[in-house]
């Protein structure tokens, strides 16, 4: 193993974006870069090519020629990496960086949180997950399951109930109201609501979605909380299942939870007290606790070296 790398990068990659930090060895930020999905989920070369895109903004911006990746150590907060699969195949197609650490998206979101530090996480995005750092060094995940049974309270669990609820407003099960006209402008469809035409391309939109692209209804929801009752009610339920995400992670109410993800703000008024009050914002982000995750493996490789000489 390099002594030193010349730089250092963070990865955080979700199903929406990716997102990194480049700093030197001693902790100086470099440049900061972003590009389109890197989530496990949409396939591991697909995965490379955002993290690369993303990278290349990042040294383009700070006005430096990118180095020879094995000059270069990469930690990686991914979605999807809890699928052994996915991950070896991820980790064998390294395309030259000379170290990489690679962890659950969640749990660089943890290492960012609390900088490291004993506490909780429910992050809330395209997916949704919680984690939980204890004094002991042990941690544990609740939630993370996935869009098709799980990802509670998330943008794609968000834009599925927002897209029944359309099916329902279009077939005349329910009221269609502000949120429901909304959904079917989206999809393509016109403000004459009750045509035809609107159901086929409501079909049609849904169809062809996966996760990243019905999450893209949950911020019309969000807008529409306010003033429409079905709006109101998918959010406040997303409100509950963090509430209860948060409620196994730690029982005892005692540890510092964050709400991170795209959605944590915007949630944050929907939720039960006391978890309202007591949630805190992250102290930093995933991006950075991927730089962290990466920083304690390789210390625990160089103790390892000097143990052996």
């Amino acid at each position: 193993m390099k002594a030193e790398y010349q730089y250092l990068v963070g990865v955080d990659g979700g199903g929406t974006k990716t997102q990194l930090r480049v700093e030197r060895a001693d902790g100086s930020l470099i440049a900061v870069g972003s590009s389109g999905p890197s989530a496990l989920m949409h396939g591991t070369g697909k995965a490379w090519s955002a993290i690369v895109a993303a990278l290349d903004s990042a040294f383009q911006s700070a006005g430096i020629a990118c180095p020879a990746y094995q000059e270069i150590a990469v930690g990686f907060g991914l979605s999807g990496v809890n699928n052994k699969q996915w991950a070896e195949q991820f980790s064998a197609q390294n395309p030259g960086f000379g170290e990489i650490a690679i962890g659950t998206d969640a749990f660089t979101t943890l290492l960012g949180a609390h900088l490291g530090q004993p506490g909780a996480v429910v992050a809330i995005g395209t997916g949704s997950v919680g984690e939980v750092l204890l004094a002991d060094g042990s941690r544990r995940e609740v939630g993370g399951w996935g869009f098709q049974t799980g990802d509670e309270a998330s943008g794609g669990w968000i834009g599925l109930r927002a897209a029944n609820h359309v099916e329902r407003a279009l077939d005349g099960r329910v009221s269609p109201g502000p949120l429901a006209s909304a959904i079917v402008r989206f999809c393509g469809g016109s403000d004459a609501f009750s045509v035809e035409q609107n159901r086929e391309r409501v079909i049609a939109w849904v169809n062809d979605a996966n996760q990243s692209v019905i999450a893209q209804l949950a911020p019309l929801v969000v807008a529409h909380g306010e003033q429409d009752p079905a709006a109101a009610t998918i959010l406040r339920k997303a409100g509950v299942e963090i509430d209860q995400i948060a409620h196994a992670l730690d029982p005892s109410g005692l540890l510092p939870i964050a709400l991170c993800g795209g959605l944590a703000i915007p949630l944050k008024a929907y939720l039960p007290e006391p978890l309202r009050t007591r949630a805190i914002a992250p102290r930093a982000d995933a991006a950075t606790g991927a730089l962290i995750l990466l920083r304690r493996q390789l210390a625990a490789q160089q103790g390892q070296g000097q143990e052996a000489v």
